[in-house]
């Protein structure tokens, strides 16, 4: 993504916040009018309440009738405006849920936009690692988890980088068995459902997710366990999860493949230095 392009995002996004904030305000200033009014017609109720009791001198039955009947129609006014103030609160109280919802997404994605820069800002394979570890730590909140990267020779997925947890601790997993090999064979990700349940955490994790370029997986991301303070998952987090995945496969297969570059245009500078050295 280009400089101008965040720029233009940047400038919609504002634009769209701020016609949201406009719409709260107009529901706002909607809700003071009808506790004005409301207000205006119960102290014309109290009015005329008042002078049926005094019974004005002067008053027959039809002008005691015409008063119930407009008591009767202010009451039906104020039952109106008072559920129409309900709905209107309850609006309010969504919209103000949405706006947190949303500010919390823009967060999450602005830096997910800084971290998916990061990623791509080099080469070496170990320091693709460490940002992916940092991303997932910062942004989704795991405690404990692995990057896992395919070995084709030997068709399984080992351990490339951990965290909360020792590499060694974790075995590897043949595509197609157990639950991280099944979502390398499948491509298709894994969220427990029951985050409190009791379970081998090694054998049994919280989420998987592939990494994969196009349809070929070329690894897993799998999470043991999550902060204390993470309780659940979030539509924002499984929006990051699949963001994630794409811009870390993208990232460590990119690496990879120039570090298999390097070594084998250090191999072929070796050899033709070694045939200049036996030419001379």
């Amino acid at each position: 993504m280009s400089k101008d392009e965040g720029d233009l995002k940047e400038v919609d996004l504002s634009k769209k916040v701020e016609d949201f904030l406009q719409v709260f305000k107009k529901g706002e200033e909607f809700t003071q009018e009808l506790l004005k009014e409301n207000e205006r017609l119960r102290y014309k109720i109290v009015k005329l309440e008042e002078d049926i009791r005094a019974g004005k001198k002067g008053s027959d039955n039809s002008q005691t009738k015409l008063l119930k009947d407009t008591i009767s129609q202010l009451e039906e006014e104020k039952n109106y405006l008072t559920n129409k103030f309900r709905e209107v609160e309850a609006e309010n109280k969504d919209f103000a849920a949405r706006y947190v919802e949303v500010e919390e997404e823009n967060n999450n994605l602005a830096n997910l936009y800084v971290a998916s820069y990061q990623l791509h800002s080099t080469l070496d394979v170990q320091e693709v690692l460490k940002i992916i570890l940092e991303i997932i730590i910062n942004l989704i909140g795991a405690e404990k988890f692995a990057l896992m990267v395919l070995d084709e020779e030997l068709n399984e997925l080992v351990v490339a980088a951990a965290e909360g947890i020792d590499k060694r601790d974790i075995p590897n997993a043949k595509v197609g068995e157990g639950l991280v090999g099944a979502v390398a064979k499948t491509g298709e990700s894994f969220f427990e459902k029951d985050l409190e349940k009791k379970r081998d955490e090694l054998s049994e994790p919280l989420v998987c997710i592939p990494l994969k370029i196009k349809e070929h997986v070329i690894g897993v991301i799998v999470v043991f366990t999550l902060l204390l303070q993470k309780k659940n998952f979030t539509r924002v987090d499984y929006e990051l999860f699949s963001m994630l995945a794409g811009h870390a496969a993208t990232a460590i297969f990119s690496s990879r493949l120039y570090a298999q570059s390097e070594r084998k245009l250090s191999t072929i500078q070796g050899f033709l230095e070694l045939l200049s050295g036996k030419k001379k």
